[in-house]
């Protein structure tokens, strides 16, 4: 019998994290239990077990995350799943990225990272012993879960009967890109991240824990999480207009939808929250936001993995399907029992005063993100219960989503800028008109320059509804970027009168001084940047011809000459490219190498976009293959407006997180700092 030896060591590995779990499952509940009624003698030596429990379970699960990568660096083709996923001849980087390529490798990176996750909790436990012990409970319930799918369902180490192949089948060729070895483990550092501010709101409603503490204690975690599943969606639509070779980056694809949905819920969360530690109000809301954003997780998880939807990112059908619908009604139906029998310590502590105030924005805001996330829900699940009640699937369309979406989306972007300037409790109409002239004005300017330029849509026929929506994009960015600018001049100005220091410096001790407050307003910036660069898609173009040796093509300012068209082939792929030099006018900007892969061990193709990029457009190129009739190259040319400010947006928000995430500068120290400068600043005054 041959022997092998690292797939056995990582399936005794995950069978050990599984047990390991399950203690900590079983016997943390059973000393939160104990503690309960009052049965301390014990219960505290047997909760440490099962805290410790949990912390092997992630020296267990590393060790089978390790073995599978040590399969794939090795070549160990015993194991179906290395088969399936490499060959010999795989760049290193993506025989990394195999870990999570298929089904059972990203079950087994889900989770490594909840154990992950659960370990830091766990060291940090210390920070309130009793909340973290139920948390702690809870994630390793959930790990249970997943291990149960990696040792019975989806077993990532598999042995692949017969004689040992010489090689394998290869990596998904719209897998081998740079962005997919970051891309999956981002998002999944966002889906798994959720499960611990899911754990201690569960934890806290069990425990019926007083005051908003809980929310402190995972706000840091909640935003960390929200920014990783922000970045891994981008990185994901960068993917698909980069890889793709279909000139768009999001096409309401099912997985797609799966990601957005928990992301719409997480954004809800982090502003609803505000309510509950500034007012004592929507703590019921805060606790269904963060239940549903984890089971949104789930359910993608499920989208993703079981196969029940069409995707170009889903994996093939599985029988997993089953299991994530069990675990899925237990989870509901434990955040619903909870929740009615701890429904009375959810009370407000205060109630609505005013329509035009903070407080209706974060409401109005929390129902617009609810009504996205259902109108999403509903189309992607839309052709699996047409099937189900008709017996064939009826597939939803881009047009349903972008109808009900793109006045959504003017609705939230025109509350990112109402809402930092409305009052708490009730605005007066003095403070409305104050606060609300220069973003008017700002607004009324750009929209008589837009239409100056051209931006015109009731000429624009076909494409009037997407101009029309662009345009209100524009106008609203324009008052929204004026808002927030305002915000941080006045505050300035403020510290500036009180210091002595110029606008700049006065600023840097602003934000130091709240930086959560200014990193917020710097993420709304960020989103607005990107709400401006989506508006561009209602002015694409695009062009398709054929084109040999001197033919030229033009779009836009553009003007493309073909060179030249050859084929070349290496060990892991033969391609076929042509040379295109780019004009704009009589200048020569760049040459464009669009090319077509043809993967030797797969047997199968994809496109390599070639791209001229500049912040006011993309000039976006497809080699779509050889006219078998000419045996010339067929070219595809789209023109992208302000494509960039996507990408450039959501740098502008991971800026604006990670300004959140630091800590303010203390108040003392901070007025200490303003009575040290503004006296030195009057002496220099008084002695000139």
């Amino acid at each position: 019998m041959q022997q092998h030896p690292m797939p056995e060591f990582g399936s005794y590995a995950l069978l050990l994290a599984l047990v390991l779990s399950a203690y900590a499952m079983v016997m943390g509940g059973l000393a939160l239990w104990r503690a309960k009624s009052g049965q301390n003698d014990g219960s505290g030596r047997l909760g440490e077990t099962a805290r410790r429990a949990g912390i092997g379970s992630f020296v267990a699960l590393t060790g089978a995350a390790f073995a599978l990568v040590w399969a794939s660096f090795t070549n160990d083709y015993s194991v179906s799943y290395i088969l399936h996923h490499t060959n010999r001849d795989l760049n290193t980087a993506y025989k990394f990225s195999a870990l999570w390529s298929g089904q059972e490798g990203s079950l087994l990176l889900w989770a490594w990272l909840l154990s992950a996750y659960g370990f830091v909790l766990r060291l940090r436990h210390k920070v309130d012993v009793q909340l973290s012990a139920y948390a702690s409970t809870i994630l390793a319930g959930v790990q249970v879960f997943f291990l149960l799918l990696l040792n019975f369902a989806a077993p990532p180490f598999a042995i692949q009967p017969g004689p040992v192949a010489k090689d394998g089948f290869g990596l998904n060729p719209l897998l081998q890109y740079p962005e997919m070895v970051i891309h999956p483990p981002m998002l999944y550092l966002g889906y798994v991240g959720f499960s611990v501010p899911f754990a201690f709101a569960l934890g806290a409603l069990m425990m019926r824990y007083p005051g908003e503490k809980w929310i402190h204690i995972t706000r840091r975690w909640t935003m960390v999480t929200w920014l990783f599943l922000t970045c891994g969606i981008f990185l994901g639509a960068h993917w698909a207009y980069s890889v793709l070779g279909w000139g768009g980056y999001w096409g309401w694809d099912p997985v797609e939808n799966a990601s957005l949905m928990p992301w719409l819920t997480g954004t809800a969360f982090l502003h609803s929250v505000m309510m509950q530690e500034k007012r004592g109000m929507m703590k019921s809301w805060n606790v269904w936001l963060i239940f549903s954003t984890f089971l949104l997780t789930i359910l993608g998880t499920l989208l993703t993995r079981s196969g029940i939807v069409s995707s170009v990112h889903a994996f093939a059908q599985s029988a997993i399907g089953a299991w994530f619908y069990g675990f899925i009604l237990v989870a509901f139906a434990v955040c619903l029992f909870t929740f009615f029998k701890q429904k009375d310590h959810l009370k407000s502590e205060n109630r609505l005063e005013s329509l035009v105030s903070r407080e209706s924005s974060f409401l109005f805001n929390n129902m617009i993100l609810l009504a996205a996330c259902f109108t999403v829900l509903w189309g992607t699940l839309f052709p699996v219960l047409s099937e189900y009640v008709q017996g064939s699937k009826v597939t939803v369309g881009a047009p349903f989503y972008n109808r009900v979406n793109l006045p959504i989306g003017i609705f939230l972007l025109f509350l990112t800028g109402i809402g930092p300037l409305l009052a708490w409790r009730s605005t007066s109409l003095r403070t409305i008109r104050r606060n609300f002239v220069l973003p008017g004005i700002a607004m009324l300017a750009a929209l008589v320059v837009l239409i100056a330029v051209g931006v015109r849509p009731w000429s624009a026929g076909d494409d009037m509804r997407a101009e029309f929506f662009s345009l209100i994009t524009f106008t609203l960015a324009a008052g929204v970027i004026t808002a927030i600018a305002s915000e941080f001049l006045r505050g300035a100005a403020v510290v500036s009168t009180q210091t002595g220091r110029n606008l700049f410096a006065s600023t840097v001790l602003l934000v130091r001084r709240n930086t959560r407050r200014y990193g917020g307003y710097i993420v709304h910036f960020g989103i607005v940047v990107m709400f401006i660069g989506i508006a561009g898609g209602a002015f694409n173009q695009a062009r398709e011809q054929e084109m040999g040796f001197g033919d030229t093509l033009r779009l836009g300012p553009y003007r493309l000459v073909c060179q030249s068209f050859t084929q070349e082939s290496n060990p892991n792929y033969d391609t076929e490219y042509a040379l295109l030099d780019v004009f704009k006018g009589d200048k020569k900007l760049t040459q464009l190498a669009p090319e077509r892969r043809f993967y030797i061990a797969s047997q199968t193709s994809s496109t390599m976009v070639a791209l001229h990029s500049t912040l006011e457009r993309d000039l976006y190129v497809i080699y779509e293959g050889k006219n078998p009739d000419t045996g010339r190259p067929i070219i595809k040319v789209f023109l992208n407006p302000l494509i960039n400010w996507i990408w450039i947006g959501v740098l502008i928000v991971v800026a604006g997180t990670f300004l959140a995430l630091a800590p303010s500068l203390a108040p003392g120290l901070a007025r200490a700092r303003a009575t040290v400068v503004a006296p030195v600043v009057e002496a220099e005054v008084h002695h000139a």
